[in-house]
């Protein structure tokens, strides 16, 4: 089947995060949102079909969790990603962040270190915060090529005895690296040779360009299969972050346990009866979609890429493997981060993640959504080429 991306629903008048907090984000409603990390492009129809489907029915009421959502994602995870889970290492969670703050309360206690890998997703290290743990901050590395990877001397020479969890961003948002195997592997050793629980944030992982390839944290070794907690699910994949469901598998007992404590305490309950429906059918027919949905991203990204080479003197796109989240390290145009910002929303009208909300090794770099249709990406690049060339001859 072939799948359109050319034109995409508007979103203005629907009550979109992203369109809805424009003005108080950026003092005006006139620019183009390219912040939040969901798409400005349809939601499958089979999706949206299951959910009509089970609106056939008359009683919206309490509902449990349904073997077959999970088979249907476990049997999509041994396929895509060669990694095996069973049903009992399933739970459901409302997103990813939340399952996120279980893991902190969990598995460490107040005073301990979590390891935080900036630039990161600003959850990492607010969630670490609020819950009155210490960050472990262990930067990553950036190459000469404008990649990034781990600095596994940093993190070796920072964990004491206090440190209890590493959260780990696999595919990596915001930088977009996709973690090789071996990559990994250095994290485990130091995680095992420590006794560190991993939390695995692999919401991305389905969203990757080859011939880069995901590695699941936890089928690394059956050592690996002990410390982690992996968190997965249907919400950036095919755009239904509006479902609010995601899951956690912790295939450890003892892990599962610990967790179970918490998770039980706050009452996750068991999602909603519509949401249920959409997850199973977008894990079972949504492969075709699936290689359509990343072709396109990757054209997107690639128009970005030949506007932003035009002023390598200002802009830089780092180099991409996965997510649909662009990296631009604006260092070039000398501004200080409020300067960057305003550049952004007042000339080129786009209103743009600012790198610092990652940490500050983002000073310098703004994040952009490219997952928008095609005749909305042309609009982006043309607006972004128009205003570079402006600032070239300021420059």
């Amino acid at each position: 089947m072939r799948y359109d991306f050319s034109t995409s629903v508007p979103r203005e008048d629907t009550n979109s995060e992203k369109y809805v907090l424009r003005e108080k984000l950026f003092g005006t409603k006139g620019v183009e949102p390219l912040w939040v990390a969901d798409m400005d492009i349809d939601t499958p129809d089979f999706v949206l079909n299951a959910v009509k489907k089970r609106l056939e029915h008359p009683v919206i009421g309490y509902e449990e969790v349904p073997s077959s959502m999970f088979d249907a994602q476990i049997e999509w995870m041994k396929r895509e990603h060669n990694v095996e889970f069973v049903l009992e290492d399933m739970l459901y969670s409302h997103s990813v962040v939340a399952s996120m703050n279980v893991a902190i309360e969990a598995f460490t206690q107040k005073g301990d270190k979590v390891i935080v890998q900036t630039p990161v997703y600003s959850p990492f290290f607010h969630s670490v915060i609020e819950h009155e743990r210490d960050i472990l901050k262990n930067p990553l590395k950036q190459k000469d090529d404008g990649s990034y990877t781990f600095d596994i001397e940093d993190l070796k020479s920072k964990i004491d005895e206090k440190t209890k969890l590493l959260l780990l961003c696999s595919p990596h948002n915001p930088v977009g690296r996709v973690w090789k195997r071996e990559e990994l592997e250095e994290i485990l050793k130091v995680c095992l040779k420590h006794n560190i629980v991993v939390f695995s944030d692999e919401i991305h992982c389905d969203l990757v360009y080859a011939p880069s390839k995901h590695t699941p944290f936890v089928s690394l070794s059956q050592e690996a299969r002990n410390i982690t907690v992996t968190a997965i699910g249907v919400g950036k994949t095919f755009n239904m972050a509006g479902f609010a469901i995601s899951s956690v598998a912790i295939p450890n007992r003892d892990l599962r346990e610990k967790f179970l404590k918490v998770y039980n305490r706050i009452h996750f309950a068991n999602g909603s009866s519509l949401s249920h429906a959409a997850f199973e059918t977008a894990y079972k027919d949504g492969r075709e979609w699936l290689e359509a949905l990343k072709e396109h991203l990757l054209k997107n990204y690639n128009m970005l890429q030949k506007v932003c080479e035009k002023f390598p003197h200002l802009i830089k796109v780092t180099p991409i493997e996965g997510t649909y989240l662009a990296w631009l390290d604006c260092r070039g145009m000398k501004l200080r981060d409020k300067e960057l910002r305003d550049f952004f929303v007042k000339e080129a009208k786009l209103g743009l993640s600012a790198g610092l909300g990652f940490g500050r090794e983002g000073s310098g770099f703004m994040r952009l959504n490219f997952a928008v249709c095609f005749v909305k990406m042309l609009q982006i690049v043309s607006s972004l080429e128009k205003v570079l060339l402006e600032y070239k001859k300021i420059d």
